[in-house]
């Protein structure tokens, strides 16, 4: 076995002939991986193994932000714990970037936000369009008033 890496004991230990070219430190036992796939199949396996690792990853989010089923594997209890995390890291995000809206929620923010997060198949792509769909939701359930749209150089007249 030989030790490849920064210093000693921060390496990983690889035996077999080390390749240098594209997967260098990929240990080679006979043309094969330690994954147990050919070398020379042209990425064929390697564009299989990606396939298969985003649908997986795509998975674990689903269950984490999207209320999808639990992945193979992973334990449903700790899952749903940081799901859980995850939805109070969105609403903390929301109030501190929409006082206004937090307010009228009240003391019912936590349970209005993981109904509204409930709802959604996925988060919106930022926190302020998190922020946006959350105060259009509370419009919806009555809990905020409709919006007053107003020029933006009308603010430059208030002076």
């Amino acid at each position: 076995m030989t030790e490849v890496g920064a210093g000693a004991g921060s390496g990983v230990l690889v035996g077999g002939e080390v390749d240098d070219g594209p997967l260098f430190g990929a240990r080679r036992d006979e043309g094969v991986l330690m994954s147990g796939h050919q070398l020379d199949d042209g990425g064929r396996a390697a564009g299989e193994a990606r396939r298969r690792l985003g649908e997986r990853q795509g998975a674990v989010v689903a269950a984490l932000v999207g209320g999808g089923g639990v992945p193979e594997g992973f334990d449903a209890g700790r899952l749903r714990v940081q799901a859980r995390s995850l939805v109070a890291k969105r609403r903390s995000v929301v109030a501190r970037s929409r006082p206004e809206v937090a307010a009228a929620a009240g003391e019912e923010l936590a349970v209005l936000f993981a109904a509204y997060a409930a709802e959604r198949a996925e988060p919106p792509s930022g926190y302020r369009a998190d922020a946006d769909d959350f105060a259009e939701w509370l419009r919806r359930q009555g809990r905020l008033p409709a919006a007053r749209r107003s020029p933006w150089w009308s603010r430059l007249l208030r002076r």
